[in-house]
């Protein structure tokens, strides 16, 4: 099995989490690529523009989709090292609690409310009236703010051991970040932290609808079961024809078989069975199942 077919296996039979690492990765790897090739040529790479979430309403009507893709794309190699290993540390956590298909919804709804408060937040506050048509959001942060929030809400007393620092429960992990995000507002950020709240409130109200029943990302989990069966390789049936055999035929086949039989008979009567070839012993063996 080649490297290809290695990565293709482990992303068909990973877990969500394994998914959502290797489509940030590959995505990242895809862009940087397709970048050289345009830095080379001396031209502008022009798909950011139209992957990353843009803050004006107008621009957003026309690009539906960035507040999806702007998720899971990252530029910066700093940037996507960071939110890979928290993501694969907190949604580590995170599966010792819940399903994999929660993991999904979480993500996803987290970082589409981490977009919509980004998106909001620059259309309503004067301060960034003259930077609103220039300012566009990416990365998976939101996302992974809103696994930290849900697991907060959920394991409030689940200690994490930090370099440096030593034991801390996650309920003090998640209130230092969401505490950083609203200082961070008034910093060169300010796009980026709107969004982290976002995904900090998506995941606490997930998990406060989840106590009363309510799974907010039923349509997720749901979508991402059916996805998951299509991914399972399903075993390959091999089916044979064979052409019906008419009467006559038939019975000429059994006639000759009838011979046959009448001739090793015949054999076995006056030599005995130990002058029969392999062939005939075979053909007695298979005559006297039938």
């Amino acid at each position: 099995m080649n490297l290809l077919e290695e990565i293709k296996e482990s992303f068909r039979e990973g877990s969500a989490l394994t998914r959502l690492i290797y489509i940030n990765l590959g995505i990242f790897l895809l862009v940087r690529i397709v970048n050289v090739f345009y830095f080379l040529s001396g031209s502008e790479f022009p798909f950011l523009e139209w992957l990353t979430l843009p803050a004006d309403f107008g621009m957003l009507a026309s690009r539906p989709w960035t507040l999806l893709t702007y998720m899971f794309l990252h530029f910066g190699f700093l940037h996507i090292l960071f939110n890979l290993l928290w993501l694969y540390w907190m949604g580590q956590i995170f599966l010792g609690y819940f399903d994999q298909g929660k993991l999904i919804a979480i993500y996803l709804l987290g970082g589409i409310t981490g977009g919509l408060f980004y998106v909001a937040g620059y259309n309503l506050f004067p301060v960034f009236s003259e930077i609103v048509v220039d300012s566009r959001l990416l990365g998976a942060s939101a996302s992974v703010i809103a696994i930290v929030t849900a697991l907060a809400m959920h394991a409030p007393n689940h200690t994490l051991y930090l370099m440096f620092i030593g034991p801390v429960k996650m309920k003090y992990i998640a209130l230092f970040s969401v505490l950083m995000y609203v200082i961070g507002i008034s910093s060169t950020n300010a796009g980026g932290n709107l969004a982290h709240l976002g995904g900090a409130f998506w995941g606490m109200v997930y998990i406060l609808q989840l106590r009363r029943g309510v799974d907010l990302g039923k349509g997720i989990t749901h979508i991402f079961s059916f996805l998951k069966k299509q991914l399972v390789s399903k075993p390959k049936v091999k089916v044979s024809y064979r052409k019906p055999v008419d009467d006559i035929e038939y019975n000429r086949m059994k006639n000759q078989d009838k011979t046959r039989i009448n001739g090793i008979l015949d054999k076995i009567g006056k030599s005995g069975y130990d002058s029969l070839t392999k062939e005939e012993k075979e053909i007695l063996f298979r005559m006297g199942k039938e």
